[in-house]
């Protein structure tokens, strides 16, 4: 015996659901029907849904080339590319120029890591400020390890909550990831896009269109040298890491093993009891 399931439809009635909030799509985004949208959140969730479509795509993500603050082991500032970070924009102008993509958009950081990278491509590109990376404030163009040196409660304190810290005169991820909002919303209505930008900035949009949570963000490793395909599929993305054979540094740095006791006595010389939630001045 075949059973057949009928598959039915309840269609809002207009006179009846006048009162309601929706958004009715038709066709897959050819025509839209907004009814009562009355407040911010609404309003900001019929403008993705207007700008999200189903048209295949590819959206390439990258870091510039090796810099020379990066050679120092040193954060943010605007220098230049090293000798390698060249050799691998114009490895990166070889492997875009062979996949032949159609109507292919570049986008930079105003940061002349980023400008000099997309310039060895030959196409034109597009500048987006947003784009630029996590600013460090009194922390740029430092090492880590004179972070650590100079303002050791800052140090702790960011390895105890790295999504959202925020550096003094500077930002925090959660800033950044504000901050980026209009250039996700804009990637959501384009088609193939390359975005050559930073590490927090490209951990950031990963974590987008990964659906990493706000804990594992910071952490999300984007190497130099190394472009990263995504090709939205119904249930996400596919992701593929294709590696340029061009060297570079390791900027990457692990979640630290931390712990609230070994912060506040490292910092504070304080002594942190976990079973009684009692803290103890260490003398020195």
């Amino acid at each position: 015996m075949i059973v057949v399931e009928v598959l039915t439809i309840t269609v809002l009635s207009l006179c009846v659901h006048r009162n309601l909030s929706y958004i009715k799509i038709f066709n897959v985004g050819s025509r839209y029907l907004v009814n009562q949208v009355q407040d911010h959140i609404q309003s900001r969730i019929v403008y993705y849904l207007m700008n999200i479509h189903v048209t295949p795509r590819t959206i390439y993500l990258c870091r510039h080339g090796e810099s020379e603050l990066n050679l120092l082991g040193r954060i943010g500032g605007d220098s230049g590319l090293s000798a390698r970070g060249i050799k691998f924009a114009a490895a990166l102008g070889t492997y875009i120029r062979g996949q032949c993509i159609l109507d292919l958009k570049i986008w930079t950081s105003h940061m002349r890591r980023t400008i000099q990278t997309a310039e060895a491509i030959g196409v034109p590109y597009e500048q987006w400020k947003a784009l630029n990376e996590i600013d460090a404030g009194v922390c740029e163009e430092m090492t880590y390890e004179e972070i650590q040196d100079h303002f050791p409660e800052e140090f702790a304190l960011r390895d105890q909550d790295k999504y959202r810290y925020r550096y003094p005169k500077g930002e925090s991820y959660e800033d950044l990831v504000q901050r980026l909002e209009p250039v996700i919303m804009e990637l959501e209505r384009q088609e193939n896009v390359l975005v050559i930008c930073h590490q927090a900035v490209m951990r950031c949009l990963l974590a987008y269109f990964l659906d990493k949570t706000s804990d594992e963000l910071p952490y999300l490793k984007c190497p130099l040298h190394t472009v990263m395909k995504l090709t939205p599929v119904a249930y996400g993305c596919e992701v593929e890491s294709i590696f340029l054979n061009v060297e570079a540094v390791n900027t990457h740095r692990d979640r630290p093993m931390v712990t609230i006791d070994h912060m506040l006595d490292h910092v504070y010389g304080i002594c942190y009891h976990s079973h009684t939630k009692a803290l103890v001045r260490v003398r020195s």
